[in-house]
This record gives C-alpha cells, sequence and structure tokens, in this order.
C-alpha cells in the first residue's frame, strides 16, 4: 500500500480523486486537503462517499509525509506552493493547468500572469499515457493536461504520427458545467446555464496550447459550454494528406489504439451510438474516438469524447500512477459507464 494525500479534496476534480483512490486496492489516502471545509466530513461534500470513508477534511499543515500528492488547486496555485508538496511525497501529480506548458512566454500569453516557477516546467512529464507511457513509468512529476486538450489530443495523434494530416486543425469543443469547478461564478447558475449553449472561448483557449505542444501541430480552438453537467466532446477539422482516404485513417486508429487499455475506436455506419458520445461514458476513465472523411475534399473530421472529471482529470492522473508503480493500468478504474442514464 501507499499513502496518498489529495490537496483541493472539496472541489469536483478533488472530489472524483478521492472516489477512486479510496476504492484503489493498493492505495491508502491519508489526507484530504481543503482550506473551505477544514475538520468537516469528506462525505458532507462528496455524498457518493458515504459510507465508503471516515475521513474528514484537513489543512496542508496537517498533511504529513507520502508517497505521493495530487493537486486539484485551482490555476496558479499550485506553482506557488510546489516546494511544498515537493518536500512532503516523492511524487507529485498536478491536475492544474500550471505545468502543462514547458514554455514560460507561452505559459504567460494563456494563462495572463508570469510563471511562479519556471525552472521546474522541465520536471514535469505530461501525464498523456497513449503519448508518454515510457516517461511515465519512471516520473515522479507528472502534469494531467486539460480535458478539452486531452480529448483533442486523443483525436488526431494517429493521423498527425503518421503524417496524413496537414499540420493545421480547428478544434471544436463542448463541455458540461462541471468543468466550471465547484465555486464556479454567476454565469453558471442553474438560471443563466439552463438551456444555454454558450461559447465562451470563440478564440485563444489555453487547451489549443496543449494540443500545439503535444501535436507539433498549429492548433485552433473553440469552446463551448453546454447543458450537461459531466462530459467533454470534441471535434476536429483537419486537411487530409494527397492520396490518404477513409481507409487509411482507419487503419491508423486501429493499429495506435488496438493495445489500449482507455482508447476505443468507435465509427460504426448506423445506431445511435455511432460516433462517440460523453454521455455513456460518465464515470469512467475511457475516451472514445471516432471519425468521418470526405474523400472527395481532402476533408477530414474525428471526434473524441470523454468524462472530464475522470479521464480528462482524476482518472488519467491515477492511470498514470499505476503506471509509475507497476501495477496494471486499469486498477482502480474499471467501470464502464452507464446506460441508459
Amino acid at each position: 500500500m501507499i499513502r496518498v494525500a489529495v490537496v483541493g479534496a472539496a472541489g469536483y476534480i478533488g472530489g472524483e480523486l478521492l472516489r477512486l483512490l479510496i476504492g484503489h486496492p493498493e492505495v491508502e489516502v491519508v489526507g484530504a486537503v481543503s482550506s473551505r471545509f477544514p475538520g468537516k466530513r469528506v462525505d458532507g461534500v462528496h455524498p457518493n462517499l458515504r459510507s465508503a470513508t471516515d475521513l474528514l477534511f484537513c489543512t496542508a499543515d496537517d498533511v504529513e509525509d507520502c508517497d505521493a500528492v495530487f493537486l486539484a488547486t485551482p490555476h496558479r496555485a499550485a506553482m506557488t506552493q510546489m516546494d511544498r508538496w515537493t518536500g512532503r511525497a516523492k511524487q507529485v501529480y498536478d491536475l492544474t493547468g500550471d505545468f502543462r506548458l514547458d514554455d514560460p512566454e507561452v505559459f504567460e500569453r494563456y494563462y495572463g500572469v508570469e510563471h511562479a516557477a519556471p525552472h521546474l516546467l522541465g520536471d514535469f512529464v505530461p501525464g498523456i499515457p497513449e503519448l508518454y507511457r515510457d516517461r511515465l513509468g519512471s516520473a515522479d512529476r507528472v502534469s494531467v493536461p486539460g480535458c478539452m486538450a486531452v480529448a483533442g489530443v486523443l483525436a488526431l495523434y494517429p493521423l498527425v504520427a503518421r503524417n496524413l494530416v496537414e499540420p493545421k486543425a480547428q478544434f471544436d469543443a463542448r463541455t458540461g458545467s462541471s468543468g466550471s469547478g465547484a465555486t464556479a461564478g454567476q454565469a453558471n447558475l442553474h438560471a443563466e446555464r439552463s438551456g444555454a449553449m454558450r461559447v465562451f472561448a470563440p478564440t485563444g483557449h489555453r487547451h489549443e496550447a496543449e494540443i500545439s505542444r503535444h501535436l507539433g501541430i498549429e492548433a485552433a480552438m473553440t469552446a463551448t459550454g453546454v447543458e450537461a453537467v459531466r462530459g467533454v466532446q470534441t471535434l476536429c477539422h483537419a486537411a487530409l494528406r494527397p492520396g490518404v482516404d477513409a481507409a487509411a485513417v482507419r487503419r491508423a486508429f486501429r493499429e495506435q489504439y488496438q493495445d489500449e487499455p482507455f482508447v476505443r475506436l468507435v465509427a460504426q455506419k448506423r445506431g445511435t451510438f455511432r460516433y462517440p458520445e460523453p454521455k455513456i461514458l460518465l464515470g469512467s476513465n475511457f475516451c472514445d474516438v471516432g471519425y468521418a472523411v470526405d474523400e472527395e475534399a481532402g476533408r477530414l473530421v474525428t471526434i473524441a469524447a470523454l468524462d472530464n472529471l475522470v479521464k480528462g482529470g482524476a482518472g488519467n492522473a491515477v492511470q498514470c500512477l499505476n503506471i509509475r508503480m507497476g501495477w496494471p493500468e486499469n486498477l482502480g478504474l474499471s467501470f464502464t459507464g452507464l446506460h441508459p442514464v
């Protein structure tokens, strides 16, 4: 058993980390840090954990040395606290945006502030198992990418890796309200959000910088909030290289993901769920990917769907932990999702 702590444990991502780690057969959760609820029961904030744990929220000062710490704090907080947590735990899994980009100038452009610990940027391995599995096997500092970035990267990586598409793509991402966090403001009140399809980032969304970093292409992203609570669906529009047909696209996806435990190719000719749909993935660590090809126009549309709090966050982090510890990647992550929901 390893001892782990979750920082930012009262948030939505923090709650999912607790759910997965409390149920993990090789993990003991020894700290659930919350600046808002110290001393209160964890299941008072996360009622789905009733009878699963007697943990109380604690302060950062209450956390003793442990094997791993998971940071689910607000963006721009982790980089000011990193010395504290690297001194408490051998492994650090950061689920904020603070160490997702390796260039401090790019970080400042997308996050609007100067990076507080630029000397640490190179220490973090990106938490995308499908791209960085070999490095994650020995990584003690992991930065888990944003939910829409994970979907966007997995939706196009097989084609980019095989030079089947032009090095420029447009990403259209839709996300549920939980992506705004547990302390979201007035725009996420039910009266304002219900029934809305709100374009909140028509250009310049920070996840496009992550996609560009991992795919090595020029990426542009538009982000829209939809009425769902959970889930991300990302559509990617790209131009095929001359001579590339639908068979080559399908072969690329199958070759790339046939042995991946949490990526499934979904591209059927008929049926209600013939393309990736977030609804059936809720609570699971799967990312479903699919595609459509217009051979005459040389146009490709890829689609990826995932649960933003799991494969887009907490589940991806636990998958990285499993890789680092040499455990089966699906340990503690076997939930398949529900249908109907």
